[in-house]
């Protein structure tokens, strides 16, 4: 199993149902498989892309984001999304160590494009406009890629550093979208509403391959602003889990929503969320805001509250399904309640290391 057979499984079992509300559009599954199948074909004919090859996503939130990571896995190449808050300067260094030289952006980034190619000559540049233009293709694709096959490499925010490329393997992905499906107990009906980055890897996780390997839908949001549209938009397409950040559910503690409402289940990651924030949050809406802890070289979800059982406020929660984690000290040693040392996580979510680094991979490694 590899994560373009589980979408293609998905999509042809989901084939009429809406798989991206995107502002006024609506793309089936049948349709985003038939893109992402064309976008395939186009970069195996057209620009070359083999098993095996890098190839950087740099895009901002739109539906060809998806259609991009679907289409590269089709042809067995590797995923690396570009956060695209980045400066050129920092992309460019991504692009170098990772080996890359197709970038799918789109024009609105396109204007840095000179300034990549001054740092990488050898980069070439495939517009998702055109992907309008492309037409389904009989094809050769979903090559052979086993679970242990690299499917996306994510780079690290490099606060302590150059950014360094998580590996993350179809198995490891599916691994952790399995854990979610069961720990969020997601379910086809479900849609998730999408207004975090997908270049980040726990959107890459619960906003791509969790839905669109289950048979979800999501709620791609078009605008943050104003806050209210932005609401409006989620609420009116049903949206039933919405992950977000705490800042987030500050702004929602003083909104008007309508009612009733038909999320089942807010997450909030990325930052420690305020107990203040949460009691607030909880009080006035009463349905669950859940916080949990992960990181990019676990794929990256590693612990949640649970929905069911007791909620611990301040807490990141319990291991999510076939995860394990313990606190231990610098020699390894699991340490006991009351005890201070750093957290560890083993699991079939765990990298495979890091990109072209085996020190880096080493120090960061110990008994699996």
């Amino acid at each position: 199993m590899n994560l373009a057979v589980a979408f293609t499984n998905c999509a042809q079992k989901h084939a009429q149902k809406t798989a991206i509300y995107f502002g006024e559009k609506e793309i089936s599954y049948a349709g985003l498989l038939a893109q992402s199948q064309a976008a395939a074909a186009h970069l195996q004919n057209r620009v070359g892309v083999k098993p095996g090859d890098r190839v950087a996503v740099w895009l901002k939130n739109r539906p060809e984001f998806v259609v991009s990571v679907f289409g590269i896995l089709h042809t067995g190449a590797v995923v690396v999304p570009v956060n695209n808050f980045l400066k050129p300067a920092e992309v460019g260094y991504i692009l170098n160590d990772g080996g890359i030289d197709l970038v799918v952006t789109d024009v609105e980034l396109s204007v840095h494009e000179k300034e990549l190619l001054a740092a990488r000559p050898s980069l070439k540049f495939l517009h998702v406009e055109e992907f309008s233009q492309l037409h389904p293709q009989p094809s050769t694709l979903n090559p052979q890629r086993a679970e242990g096959d690299l499917a996306v490499i994510i780079y690290t925010s490099g606060t302590t550093g150059k950014p360094k490329g998580a590996m993350l393997s179809h198995g490891n992905l599916l691994h952790n979208v399995n854990s979610c499906r069961i720990v969020l107990e997601s379910v086809p009906d479900d849609c998730f509403a999408v207004i975090l980055p997908l270049f980040h890897t726990y959107m890459m996780t619960v906003g791509i391959f969790l839905p669109f390997t289950t048979g979800g839908s999501i709620v791609l949001v078009k605008s943050l602003h104003p806050p209210r549209a932005m609401l409006q938009e989620i609420f009116s397409r049903r949206a039933t889990i919405l992950p977000a950040v705490p800042s987030f559910y500050r702004m929602l503690v003083g909104a008007q929503l309508p009612t009733p409402q038909p999320i089942r289940i807010f997450i909030s990651g990325s930052a420690p969320l305020p107990m203040q924030t949460l009691r607030e949050f909880e009080e006035k809406f009463k349905v669950p805001l859940i916080e949990g802890y992960g990181l990019s070289e676990a794929s990256p979800v590693v612990s949640k509250n649970p929905l069911r059982g007791e909620h611990k406020p301040g807490s990141i929660g319990i291991p999510v399904a076939n995860v394990e984690m313990s606190v231990q000290d610098n020699d390894g040693k699991i340490l006991g309640t009351g005890e201070t040392g750093e957290i560890c996580v083993r699991g079939g979510n765990v990298m495979q290391g890091y990109w072209n680094q085996p020190e880096e991979t080493a120090k960061v490694f110990r008994a699996g």
